[in-house]
């Protein structure tokens, strides 16, 4: 199994072996503590003598380590091994932490099953992006609250200080139990590999099939911050999370935001949902009244236009410069005005840095075919349907464009 010697003994960082095979820079060990990359945790990294170890697999039963360089020693030499620890100890901390927290959704979320997990390789000093991520199959409906519950409840598990241990059980035996959680898909080589199965306890929280390294105690886990959650899958739920200096930042970052936001509202950030609320309600109040206001001066606008309407032929058009409103609203304000008796053609045209053209047409004209006309001539594109269309991205001013369409 992946790992093995590692998992059983994850404080062992440094250990003396006989190097077995040199292949290039692919080497083997009499025995080894490196855990090999396997059930969603990531390789350990190190050294073996002065060597760079950059990567551990598992190939056809047997622990490779891949070096950064081609080393100097060779089989039959005995070498001394230094597995990082900083590296080591986050993914134990991590590896322990997904156990607490699958623990504590036991107590949460039904029918809950795993689905996934895995640990983002640390990349240089913890505390930068590492995060963690744990799929729930689940029928609960993971919310927000449900996340709050979820840090909650891991982090008690931290403080209250709950032991962690790991043995090996005959197969059957952890099947046989209803408390054991397995995942297949993720804990490679426990099943059907081996008579015996590696169960991970955490002391009335967790029991789990896992070959992972753990820390001895939970409260050697540190703080954990949950981070979002996701549907990656059809019933499945993906949580992420962050422990250490990760979570921390994490957590600062939320409480600077959060002291930001209470201090431009000038309250509290207890009261800072009200704050929020209030805010938002002054919003929806101001952009109603400024939509009112806007109808109000389209209507003025379109009224004074039409008061000099432009004869064409046998037909009456309204043509115009309009301001403060796009086309959408234009198009819209058009379509819910009543026709006016005798008009047969509303051409405005905004009077912004970017003119647009929107045109309202009766059965003699197609309102399409006018925006066609414009954008042809100046540039731009648009459409619609033969009674209302817009065009936009035209090439000269919105002035112009109505000394167009009157000429």
């Amino acid at each position: 199994m992946s790992g093995q010697r590692a998992a059983a003994e994850p404080y062992t960082t440094q250990f003396t072996t006989t190097v077995t095979a040199v292949d290039d820079r692919d080497v083997r060990l009499e025995t080894t503590y490196f855990y090999a990359e396997s059930g969603g945790q990531p390789a350990d990294t190190g050294r073996i003598e002065s060597a760079t170890v950059e990567d551990v697999q598992q190939v056809d039963g047997e622990t490779v380590h891949r070096l950064a360089e081609e080393p100097s020693f060779d089989v039959g030499h005995s070498v001394l091994c230094t597995v990082d620890w900083q590296r080591r100890m986050y993914t134990m901390r991590a590896h322990t932490a997904s156990h607490a927290l699958y623990g504590v959704a036991r107590g949460l979320l039904d029918e809950l099953s795993y689905g996934g997990f895995d640990i983002a390789a640390p990349d240089g000093e913890p505390g930068g992006d590492e995060k963690v991520r744990i799929d729930f199959r689940t029928t609960t409906d993971i919310d927000d609250e449900t996340l709050l519950e979820l840090e909650r409840g891991v982090n008690e598990v931290v403080w209250n200080a709950h032991d962690v241990s790991w043995e090996q059980v005959p197969t059957q035996d952890a099947f046989d139990r209803e408390d054991v959680a397995y995942n297949a898909a993720t804990e490679e080589g426990l099943v059907g590999e081996s008579e015996t199965v590696r169960l991970v306890t955490i002391e009335d929280v967790d029991v789990a099939a896992c070959g992972g390294t753990h820390v001895r105690n939970t409260r050697e886990i540190g703080p954990v911050t949950v981070l979002d959650h996701s549907n990656p899958g059809e019933g499945l739920t993906r949580v992420e999370f962050a422990v250490g200096p990760a979570g921390i930042d994490h957590r600062i970052a939320e409480k600077r935001a959060a002291l930001a936001g209470s201090a431009a509202l000038e309250t509290n950030v207890s009261d800072l949902p009200d704050g929020i609320a209030r805010l938002r309600e002054e919003r929806d109040e101001l952009r109603s009244a400024v939509d009112d206001l806007t109808t109000a001066l389209l209507d003025a606008r379109i009224d004074r236009l039409a008061a000099t309407p432009l004869r064409r032929g046998e037909q009456t058009w309204v043509v115009g410069t309009v301001e403060h409103a796009g086309p959408n609203a234009v198009a819209d304000h058009l379509r819910g005005r009543k026709g006016e008796e005798g008009v047969d053609v509303f051409a405005l045209v905004g009077a912004g840095e970017s003119p647009f053209l929107v045109v309202r047409a009766g059965e003699q004209v197609d309102a399409a075919s006018v925006v066609d006309d414009v954008t042809s001539e100046f540039g731009g594109g648009g459409g619609g349907s033969p009674t209302v269309a817009q065009g936009g991205g035209i090439g000269v001013s919105g002035e112009r464009v109505v000394e167009y369409l009157r000429e």
